[in-house]
């Protein structure tokens, strides 16, 4: 039982909810999290303001108004963006053992429209390797929708094979009262703002952590829903993994469910500091041993 939580934990890892691999035994109980903070992740450019000129303003020459009223600031650049087609390949390894248990990646498959909204199709394919199939066999895909400007959910979906046991669900991630349930699949009600766990990671990726410590996002795992707090912890010089040294912001992951913070685990996720912001290193320190989800191929 301890290696087949341990297994579970390190894919949960990359998930960034580790709570629903660990409680997925569980009926979805739990009531809504407060709101999050307000997100920091790029926008998309803001609606022009509503101008106050006088008429007499409004019909003089572009030039004329520019001398009386100063220019509306441009909206910043975004310091990350999110390229279609990349692909991103980690291996999952114990401290105590010298060989990978798990392979994992994850894909920006495309952007496009859904439910009448810009969306990011985002993947995640995670399977274990040899020996240790013979423990637990897993290989899973989730398939993240996610609003392109936000990266709030819209709609996840969960194909698990696990064992020989074979799983699919299509969980559309419904914020108001007024939105009809899906004539396919089924949906849930959650509060706005929330997030699947891949659209969580893609998030993080997006924070300005130069100018905010600290960030709170709702998340739904396709069971149940988790408070996830995400903070600056610090930065890491010369982190080393396979594809190469970066410098690093340091994040420390903190997940609550029902407001009760899971102590059995603690998550760490590495970001490199260039405009890629690259998740090279996660790891979980567990009561039995250290994880880690080391950044092995990028692909783009």
């Amino acid at each position: 039982m301890a290696k087949r939580l341990l297994i579970i934990l390190i894919i949960a890892l990359l998930a960034l909810a580790a709570g629903w691999l660990v409680y997925r035994h569980l009926v979805r109980v739990a009531p809504p999290p407060p709101p999050p903070v307000a997100s920091q992740w790029p926008s998309s450019t803001p609606a022009p303001a509503t101008s106050n000129a006088s008429p007499a303003q409004r019909s003089a020459p572009p030039a004329a108004r520019e001398s009386k009223s100063e220019k509306e600031p441009a909206p910043p650049e975004p310091i990350f963006v999110l390229r279609q087609g990349e692909t991103l390949d980690f291996d999952a390894n114990v401290a105590t053992l010298n060989t990978t248990v798990a392979h994992l990646k994850i894909s920006a498959v495309e952007k496009r429209a859904n439910s009448g909204r810009a969306a990011w199709h985002l993947q995640a394919i995670a399977h274990t390797e040899n020996p240790y199939r013979m423990v637990f066999e897993l290989d899973d895909q989730f398939d993240s929708y996610s609003d392109a400007a936000s990266m709030t959910g819209i709609q996840y979906e969960m194909h698990l094979s696990e064992r020989g046991q074979k799983v699919d669900t299509i969980q559309r991630m419904l914020t108001s009262a007024q939105e009809p349930l899906p004539a396919s699949g089924s949906g849930v009600r959650v509060p706005p703002g929330t997030r699947d766990p891949i659209g969580m990671l893609e998030y993080l990726r997006g924070i300005d952590w130069s100018h905010t410590p600290e960030v709170r996002s709702p998340v739904f795992d396709g069971r149940k829903l988790y408070d996830v707090r995400a903070r600056l912890a610090g930065r890491a010089n010369a982190i080393k993994v396979a594809v190469g040294t970066y410098n690093t912001n340091k994040i420390e992951i903190r997940v609550l469910d029902n407001g009760q913070e899971m102590k059995d685990a603690h998550f760490l996720l590495y970001l490199t500091t260039d405009p890629a912001r690259l998740p090279v290193l996660m790891e979980a320190v567990l009561p039995v041993a250290t994880a880690r989800v080391e950044l092995t191929k990028i692909s783009r």
